[in-house]
C-alpha cells in the first residue's frame, strides 16, 4: 500500500467503513447488493490494510471486526422473533490469492505441532441457518442475524423438505447446534425469477438473494412452493464424541441431516490446492450455485486450540471463485412493453460465450440502472450471470468507449402506442397508462390469461396475434364468445384443432377462482398473492369491494400493491372484464366448503389472526373457517376475537383494547373449538 498520511487515512478509513456497512445491509438485509463479492472484498481488504497500518485508527464497530448483519429488527410487517445463539455466528477469512493459502497453513504450522489434515468442503452460496435439535427433534432454526443473535425462523424452515424435524439412527446428542446453508438449486430460482417477471416485479439477482428474501416470508405456506434446499457442515455440542471435523459430519449423516456428498478430506495444503483447482472447472456442471471452497482444519482438539479472531475462526478460510467475466461491445437497446405496461431496456450485445452459453441480450432493468452505469451505445460492457444464471450488464470499459458514443435515449412516450410515459415517484420503472388501448398490452393480457397456470387455455403468443390481428378479440371475454365457424375460418385451422381450442374454454369454466384471479393480470398479483387474496376474500366481489386498509393489513400486502389492487378494482373496464367473464360461467368465488366443515362452534363471529402459534398462521385460519368462522384483516367493530398468539402485532392489541374486542390466547381458542 502506497504511504499516506494518518489524516488522509482517517478520512479514507471512516469512508470505507460507512461504504461497507451500506454494502453489509444492502447484502443482508435488502437482498439486494450493489455490487459484487469480489469488488466488496476490495474494499474489505483496503480497510484491514489501513487500519493494521495506522492501529490506532481501528475502533471496535469496524466492519473488519464483526459480520454483516441480517436481522429483521425494523423491517415494515416483520414479526420474527431474535433469538442469542449459544456460540457466536462468526464469519470466515476469504482470499482470491492462492499464496495466501500457504500463508495460511503455515500459521497453523507455527502454532501447532502435531499432524493435521484438512476438510474440503463446496461454499454453498445461500444464507447462513443454524438448528437446534433437543432430543432429536428440531427445536429452533436462526440467521446468522448480527452474529451474536440471530432471527427466530423457524416456521419458514419446517417447510424446507431437506430439514428433518426428527431424527432418526444411534449417537444422537441430548442437544446440539448443527449450522449450515439454506440455497435455492437453478431450477427452482429460474422457475421463480419467470413468476416474478411474468409478475412484471424485478427479478432476484442471484440465488442466494432469492433464498434469503425466501426465508423471511411472512407467510410460511410460500416457502412450500420455492424449492429451497439445505446443506449443513457444522456440528457444536458439549462433549461430543468426535474427533475430527468429517466424522462428526458423518455421524450427522447418518441421522438423517443434509450433509454435502462433495467434501473431501485432503491430506496437506497442496492437496487442498488441487481440490480448488479440480472444483474451478466442474462447479459449472453443478445444480445450484457456489461461490468458493471452505478448507478447515480436519482435527477438532487443534480447532479448539487454535481459536477465534474477534469475527472469524483461525483454523479455516475460503477461497472465492472470481466471477467469469467477458467484454463485448453493446449494439443497441431495445424497450419492451410488458402486460401491465411496464417499460424494460433490453441491450443487445454483440454474442460472446460466457459460462457455457452464448449472450446475445442482457435486461437493463430501467432507467436508474442505465443511468447508473451511464451506458452509451458502443461502450464495450462487462457482462456476468447472476448465479451463473441471467446475463447482466456489471460494468462499462471507459478506456474503450468511442469518440462518438452516445447515450441510448429512454423513451418518453410508449414504443407500441405512444401514449406519454409515467412514473410512480415510488418505483423505478416506466409505464405506458394505456392499459385499455395498448396493442402490446392488450395481447401480453391475452398470453398471460390463457398461460398454464392461469387458465390454461390452448392460445400461445401466434394464436393470440392471429385472433387479435382478424378483430375476433379485444377484450378477455371476447375468447369465450368465439365460435367454430370463425376458428375454422382462419389460416392453418383444422375442424380438430378448433374443437380442442374451444374444449379447453369449456374447461377453463372449472378453474379455481385463485386462479381466475392470478389470470386477470393484476398488476403486481403474481400466482402466490392471488392464492393468498382468494384465501382471504373468498370472493372477487370482496376483493373488490376491500379498502386500503382492508388490503395492507394482510400479511406481504404493501402500499404498492394495495393501490395497484385497489385501482384495478375501481377500473369500468376491469369491472365490466369480471362482469362478462361471470355470465361466461367462470369461477369467482373459491368453492363453498361447507361440506368440509368440522363444526359451526364459530359461525357468525368474525376473528382477527395475528401473531405466531404452533401451526401456520394460515392452518390456524383454516381451523377458523372450518369451524363456520370468518377470518379478517384487521380489528374493528364487527371483530368477534382477536385471536393473539406471540408476537402479535401491537397495533391490532391496541385497537382491540380501544374497542373493547376480547383476546383470545391459543390454548383458550382451542377451548372454543373443541367437541
Amino acid at each position: 500500500m502506497a504511504k499516506i498520511t494518518l489524516s488522509a487515512a482517517r478520512e479514507r478509513i471512516e469512508f470505507l467503513k460507512k461504504e461497507l456497512e451500506r454494502h453489509n445491509y444492502n447484502y443482508y438485509v435488502l437482498n439486494a447488493p450493489t455490487i459484487t463479492d469480489f469488488e466488496f472484498d476490495l474494499l474489505m481488504g483496503e480497510l484491514q490494510g489501513l487500519e493494521k497500518m495506522f492501529p490506532e485508527l481501528a475502533t471496535e464497530d469496524s466492519p473488519t471486526r464483526h459480520v454483516g448483519s441480517d436481522l429483521s429488527a425494523g423491517s415494515a410487517g416483520s414479526d420474527f422473533v431474535q433469538v442469542p445463539h449459544r456460540w457466536p455466528m462468526l464469519s470466515l477469512g476469504n482470499t482470491y490469492d492462492r499464496e495466501e493459502l500457504y500463508e495460511f497453513d503455515g500459521r497453523i504450522r507455527k502454532a501447532v505441532t502435531v499432524p493435521y489434515s484438512f476438510s474440503c468442503e463446496l461454499k454453498f452460496d445461500g444464507t447462513a441457518i443454524c438448528l437446534t435439535y433437543r432430543n432429536g427433534r428440531l427445536l429452533r432454526a436462526l440467521t446468522r442475524g448480527d452474529g451474536t443473535k440471530g432471527d427466530d425462523v423457524t416456521r419458514n424452515v419446517v417447510n424446507i423438505p431437506a430439514i428433518p424435524r426428527q431424527l432418526h439412527g444411534s449417537g444422537i446428542p441430548s442437544e446440539f447446534e448443527i449450522r449450515g446453508e439454506i440455497y435455492m438449486p437453478y431450477a427452482a430460482f429460474e422457475r421463480l425469477n419467470a413468476e416474478r417477471l411474468e409478475a412484471e416485479l424485478d427479478p432476484f439477482a442471484n440465488p442466494r438473494n432469492a433464498a434469503s428474501g425466501s426465508l423471511k416470508l411472512q407467510d410460511p405456506a410460500e416457502m412450500r412452493t420455492r424449492g429451497l434446499d439445505c446443506v449443513l457442515y457444522h456440528l457444536l455440542g458439549e462433549d461430543l464424541p468426535f474427533k475430527t471435523h468429517t466424522e462428526a459430519l458423518e455421524a450427522a449423516r447418518s441421522w438423517g441431516l443434509p450433509i454435502s456428498e462433495y467434501s473431501r478430506t485432503a491430506a496437506d495444503i497442496d492437496a487442498a490446492v488441487a481440490y480448488i483447482t479440480e472444483w474451478d472447472t466442474r462447479r459449472k456442471t453443478l445444480p445450484f450455485a457456489t461461490d468458493g471452497i471452505v478448507i478447515k482444519v480436519n482435527e477438532l482438539e487443534l480447532q479448539r486450540q487454535l481459536g477465534f479472531t474477534a469475527k472469524s475462526p483461525r483454523w479455516a478460510t475460503a477461497w472465492k471463485f472470481k466471477p467469469e467475466q467477458a467484454l463485448t461491445p453493446l449494439l443497441s437497446v431495445d424497450y419492451q412493453v410488458g402486460r401491465t405496461g411496464a417499460v424494460t431496456p433490453v441491450a443487445n450485445l454483440e454474442p460472446v460465450q460466457l459460462s457455457g452459453t452464448v449472450v446475445k441480450r442482457a435486461s437493463l432493468h430501467n432507467k436508474d440502472q442505465m443511468d447508473l452505469l451511464d451506458i452509451h451505445i458502443g461502450d464495450y460492457v462487462y457482462v456476468e450471470k447472476g448465479g451463473e444464471i441471467i446475463p447482466k450488464i456489471t460494468g462499462v470499459e471507459l478506456s474503450k468507449r468511442p469518440a462518438d458514443a452516445a447515450r441510448p435515449v429512454f423513451p418518453d412516450r410508449c414504443p407500441d402506442c405512444g401514449t406519454p410515459l409515467v412514473r410512480d415517484p415510488d418505483e423505478a420503472r416506466h409505464y405506458c397508462p394505456n392499459q385499455e388501448s395498448c396493442p402490446v398490452q392488450i395481447k401480453g393480457r391475452f398470453i398471460h390469461f390463457a398461460g398454464r397456470k392461469a387458465m390454461d387455455i390452448l392460445a400461445g403468443e401466434a394464436t393470440i396475434e392471429q385472433l387479435w390481428n382478424c378483430g375476433y378479440i379485444h377484450t378477455l371475454p371476447d375468447l369465450y364468445a368465439l365460435t367454430r365457424e370463425q376458428l375454422v375460418a382462419l389460416d392453418g385451422w383444422q375442424e380438430k384443432s378448433a374443437d380442442n381450442f374451444l374444449a379447453s374454454l369449456e374447461a377453463s369454466k372449472q378453474v379455481p377462482f385463485e386462479r381466475v384471479l392470478y389470470a386477470l393480470g393484476i398488476r403486481h398479483v403474481g400466482e402466490q398473492t392471488a392464492k393468498m387474496l382468494a384465501r382471504h376474500f373468498g370472493s372477487i366481489d370482496a376483493l373488490m369491494a376491500a379498502s386500503r386498509e382492508d388490503l395492507v393489513q394482510i400479511e406481504d400486502i404493501g402500499e404498492t400493491m394495495a393501490d395497484a389492487i385497489l385501482a384495478w378494482s375501481a377500473s369500468p373496464a376491469a369491472r365490466q372484464t369480471v362482469g362478462r367473464l361471470r355470465e361466461a360461467g367462470l369461477q369467482m368465488a373459491v368453492a363453498d366448503t361447507a361440506d368440509s366443515r368440522l363444526s359451526d362452534r364459530l359461525a357468525g363471529k368474525t376473528i382477527v389472526v395475528s401473531g405466531n402459534f404452533s401451526i401456520s398462521r394460515e392452518d390456524m385460519k383454516g381451523l377458523v373457517e372450518a369451524h363456520g368462522g370468518k377470518n379478517a384483516g384487521s380489528v374493528s367493530g364487527k371483530t368477534s376475537w382477536l385471536l393473539a398468539g406471540e408476537k402479535a402485532g401491537p397495533e391490532k392489541l391496541k385497537k382491540a383494547e380501544k374497542l373493547g374486542i376480547p383476546v383470545l390466547s391459543e390454548k383458550e381458542f382451542y377451548q372454543l373449538i373443541e367437541p
